[in-house]
């Protein structure tokens, strides 16, 4: 009888250890299980077949030096802001490509619109189709809330030929591609303010309409505008003010000015979470102030160029190394706490 015991016990060990051997050699997408379903219903984005409202921040974080190269090692700490501040959704230009990452966003509570861009190399693109690739690798990640295709290329028809057509195109062949892949998960763009017919007309596969809307303090006006276009779900993909006023004008006195910043950012909230029937929420531009936008990565700038940008608050002028809700450093700039009051007291009711 002992000897039976023995190899039985020998026999368990050895299946353990194939077993912990297949593990190695499986994708993430295997690893991971997806305990989270988006989805989308009319004008509604959903989680678990429960409304969603975007509470977010765009996130790009580049360093101060010499690099302009997106770098997570500040992750713990800007997680942690986020949180403070009500933040529910980070949506970045390019795939997260450390797993380690994403696993931390999502320990955090957070999920993460992934924004794919055309040539890139051939690293997770469009053009080359290898986007697909990181789709299938991370599609079951609990993080992940949307994949978006393109960001404002509609003012960029000379990246495809001089013809925009040849965009739209590629973006809805990819949008159906992605859902052949990953039932679980939209598929959205952003786009530069509201999307005329042609772009609706060639991309039936895009379920959520991203917009990058500046209209100084009043981006709500898109969204009577999309209620006549369309019958799908919208958020604001870009929205906010900047912290330097390039001249004096609406009582805010020129130069770095964080009170203007904070002012603009309230209106621009309030109305936005006004209109959720409409609006599935937004994500902020931006988390941290971009040193590398306009000049020499180890000083803030002033100036630098955006399109479409005469809309910004209150001047009018983008200067593009302002953006942040924090600085470069992570001091809270006067907006944290315009954000952190909104987006935490959104839809709450009075007991």
């Amino acid at each position: 009888m002992k000897n039976i015991l023995f190899l039985i016990v020998v026999l368990i060990a050895l299946v353990s250890c194939k077993n912990e051997t297949k593990k190695e050699d499986v994708s993430v997408s295997e690893v991971v299980s997806t305990s989270d379903i988006v989805s989308v219903s009319g004008r509604q984005l959903l989680v678990n077949d429960e409304s969603y409202l975007i509470k977010g921040i765009c996130y790009h974080p580049v360093p101060k030096g010499k690099s302009t190269k997106r770098d997570f090692g500040t992750l713990a700490q800007d997680l942690e802001l986020m949180v403070e501040a009500g933040i529910n959704t980070i949506r970045v230009y390019a795939p997260i490509e450390d797993q380690s990452v994403l696993d931390e966003i999502n320990e955090a509570g957070l999920k993460v619109i992934i924004g794919f861009g055309y040539k890139q190399g051939g690293k997770n693109d469009i053009f080359s189709g290898s986007f697909i690739e990181y789709v299938n690798k991370f599609k079951n990640h609990n993080a992940i809330l949307m994949w978006e295709l393109g960001n404002e290329y509609n003012y960029h028809p000379e990246w495809f030929g001089g013809d925009i057509k040849n965009w739209y195109k590629a973006m809805n062949d990819a949008a159906g591609l992605i859902h052949q892949n990953d039932p679980s998960h939209p598929v959205a763009t952003a786009h530069g303010d509201l999307p005329k017919e042609l772009a609706l007309s060639m991309s039936p596969n895009i379920d959520v309409w991203g917009m990058n809307v500046y209209r100084s303090v009043r981006p709500e006006t898109i969204f009577k505008e999309w209620k006549e276009v369309s019958t799908k779900p919208m958020y604001l993909a870009e929205t906010g003010a900047d912290s330097y006023m390039q001249i004096a004008k609406d009582g805010y006195k020129q130069g770095i000015n964080e009170l203007a910043q904070a002012d603009a950012t309230a209106i621009i909230l309030k109305a936005t979470f006004n209109g959720q029937d409409i609006c599935s929420g937004v994500t902020l531009f931006q988390f941290t102030d971009g040193w590398w936008k306009a000049g020499n990565n180890e000083v803030q700038d002033t100036g630098g160029t955006a399109p479409n940008s005469t809309g910004v608050p209150f001047d009018g002028s983008p200067n593009e190394e302002f953006w942040g809700i924090v600085d470069i450093d992570r001091n809270k700039k006067k907006v944290f706490d315009v954000v952190k009051d909104i987006y935490i007291n959104v839809n709450k009711t009075e007991k």
